[in-house]
């Protein structure tokens, strides 16, 4: 028989798993929080902070942006590369992330045959003058795209990306966002980068930690976390591993229930499962905790969405809107933008869900955890937006 899980214990669970439940405050281990979540999204856009600095924010708001930067480019203990997007992940996990290069490499491989990438001799000649001159950004090559169109790649970065995604190359460090390039040799260390796990058992590991990360996940959940096994892998995977597994019930949002499965020490979990912290939280809209919209929605009945690349005039709520979390729930969410050289932070709007009650109280909170992320982002004045207060 399935074990039951409560919706509460559910989002509870979760929340833990995401390492949302505490205060975040306390002593900071930036590589503890990388390795808790496996991996931390990269985005470019700065409205408030980048996505990859304000989710480790989120998680211990004594972490600062440098902190990042330093674990890529000198201390080598991350390296970046393709989850369902651009991640940075604990280096050890190099060894088990060889199918992803395989992947990966051969869907870019096909860019060459539309011309729309250097051949094999001009991705040779690339790589010669990053061996013999050092980390290049994309900056140091001067292909034209073929056309103007938003999403049109100049060849050569189209031969930069592809040998990254296979693996041939590495992130060796960022400036400004702008990633250079190195030989992998020079990046990954040797024992990690000559390591080699038969397909099988990367699989498996991939699965396996996917479902400790999770707490209990369907096949669909365990795909979607890493993004590098096919559904009928990890279909494949489960059945094999049945027995190792607990089967659980889940209970939903809408009131229905979800099969899923979940690791052998469950009913532990379950046990120790702490209470979230009372305090109200903005959360990026890249955070891993709402990165899975069929999640999300079917725990916390919160459809969320990213309306960057909707037109304005068909935006339900705006361009970067963040969700607010209080508890075990999301209560609203907020559009703000950071003016770093001004030193302001503006909030133009906020949206409280429905059937959530916005007492004084709650827009106390809401007012610290701005002052909060604004000391953050090097913004000391919070300046609301005429009727941005009344949702």
């Amino acid at each position: 028989m399935a074990l039951q899980i409560s919706n509460r214990d559910a989002r509870r669970l979760w929340l833990d798993a995401q390492g949302l439940s505490a205060t975040p405050t306390g002593s900071l281990d930036v590589m503890a929080i990388i390795r808790d979540l496996g991996f931390v999204q990269l985005d470019t856009i700065q409205a408030v902070a980048r996505a990859h600095h304000h989710i480790l924010w989120s998680r211990n708001q004594n972490y600062r942006e440098p902190m990042l930067d330093r674990l890529l480019a000198e201390d080598r203990a991350i390296f970046e590369h393709f989850t369902h997007d651009a991640s940075v992940l604990p280096i050890e996990h190099f060894p088990y992330w060889q199918r992803q290069f395989r992947r990966l490499g051969e869907k870019t491989a096909r860019w060459e045959q539309s011309r729309a990438m250097l051949d094999a001799d001009g991705r040779a000649a690339i790589r010669a003058r990053i061996a013999e001159e050092g980390p290049l950004s994309t900056h140091a090559f001067d292909t034209k795209a073929p056309s103007s169109e938003m999403w049109a790649r100049p060849p050569h970065k189209m031969a930069l990306d592809h040998m990254w995604y296979a693996g041939e190359l590495a992130t060796s460090h960022r400036e400004n966002f702008t990633k250079y390039y190195d030989i992998s040799e020079r990046v990954i260390p040797d024992h990690l980068r000559e390591t080699e796990i038969e397909d099988a058992a990367q699989i498996d590991w991939l699965c396996r930690s996917a479902l400790d990360r999770l707490g209990f996940g369907s096949e669909g959940d365990v795909m979607r976390f890493w993004a590098a096994a096919a559904l009928g892998e990890v279909k494949t995977w489960r059945m094999a591993r049945g027995r190792d597994l607990v089967e659980v019930e889940v209970a939903c949002a809408d009131r229905t229930t979800l099969k899923a499965w979940a690791p052998p020490d469950i009913e532990e979990r379950l046990a120790n499962l702490p209470a979230p912290t009372s305090r109200l939280r903005i959360l990026n809209p890249f955070d891993p905790a709402v990165r899975d919209r069929k999640r999300l929605a079917r725990l916390f009945g919160f459809d969320f969405r990213i309306e960057i690349f909707v037109p304005a005039a068909q935006r339900k709520w705006g361009y970067y809107v963040m969700p607010i979390l209080e508890r075990d729930r999301f209560v609203g969410r907020i559009e703000a933008k950071a003016d770093r050289k001004a030193g302001v932070l503006t909030v133009s709007n906020v949206w409280p869900e429905p059937c959530v009650k916005w007492g004084q109280a709650r827009w106390d909170k809401l007012d610290a955890e701005l002052d909060r992320l604004g000391r953050f982002v090097g913004c000391r004045t919070v300046i609301w937006e005429e009727g941005a207060r009344n949702g």
